[in-house]
C-alpha cells in the first residue's frame, strides 16, 4: 500500500512540476509523445497568441501592406545641416510607419505550440516564452538533447522552439509551424530541460 502511494505522488508531481525525473522508459516516452505532439502540427498557421492545451486557437497576424503603400509613405523634410542651402534644402524621408493593420487567424505562436505539445503528457507550462524560460533546469547549447527549449531574446522573451535532434528544432513562426535547422541568432545561452533524462 505504501508503495503505491509513493509511485502515486511521484507521478502526480511529475506531471504538476516540470523539470521532474521521472523512470527511464516513462521518461522516453513522455519527450517522445511530447515531440510527436509538436510535430503533428506541421503546416498549422502562425498566429500571435494562438495556441493552447487543446491545439490552435484563434489569434492574430499581421497584414502585409498593398504593393506600392510604402512609397506613398515618403515626404520630404529638411535637412538639418544644409538649410539654406540652394539645391539641398528637402531630401525624401520616411514618413512615421503605423503598425500593420491585424487580422484573426488560428494557429499556433511559438509559446502556444510549446503549451500545447507538454500538454500531451500533462505537463502545465505558462504562457508566454519569458515564463517559460524561467521553469525547467537551464543546460548547455552543447549538452541539448530532443525536448529541451530554445530561447531567443532577453530571458527568452522573444521566442522558443524545440530541440527535435539532429541539429533540427520545430518553431511556429510565419508563416507556419515548421522543422528547420537550429538558429543560434539571437538565443539565450542556455536552454531548458522540462523532462529530466
Amino acid at each position: 500500500m505504501r508503495r503505491i502511494c509513493a509511485v502515486m505522488i511521484a507521478l502526480a508531481l511529475s506531471v504538476a512540476t516540470p523539470g521532474i525525473a521521472m523512470a527511464d522508459s516513462t521518461r522516453q516516452q513522455a519527450i517522445n509523445a511530447v515531440i510527436a505532439r509538436a510535430l503533428s502540427q506541421r503546416g498549422v498557421p502562425f498566429a500571435y497568441g494562438g495556441g493552447n492545451t487543446a491545439g490552435p486557437s484563434l489569434g492574430t497576424v499581421s497584414v502585409e501592406p498593398p504593393v506600392g503603400a510604402a512609397d506613398a509613405s515618403l515626404g520630404t523634410a529638411p535637412l538639418a545641416n544644409n538649410v539654406g542651402v540652394p539645391g539641398l534644402a528637402t531630401v525624401p524621408v520616411a514618413a512615421p510607419v503605423a503598425e500593420p493593420p491585424r487580422v484573426s487567424r488560428v494557429g499556433f505562436d511559438a509559446s502556444g505550440l510549446v503549451l500545447y505539445a507538454f500538454a500531451g503528457v500533462g505537463i502545465k507550462m505558462p504562457r508566454s516564452s519569458g515564463e517559460q524560460y524561467k521553469v525547467g533546469r537551464k543546460i548547455l547549447p552543447s549538452q541539448a538533447l530532443p525536448g529541451d527549449l530554445l530561447f531567443y531574446g532577453p530571458e527568452g522573451s522573444q521566442s522558443v522552439a524545440m530541440f527535435v535532434g539532429n541539429g533540427q528544432m520545430i518553431e511556429a513562426t510565419d508563416p507556419a509551424v515548421t522543422v528547420s535547422p537550429v538558429r543560434t541568432n539571437g538565443m539565450t545561452p542556455y536552454l531548458t530541460r522540462i523532462i529530466e533524462y
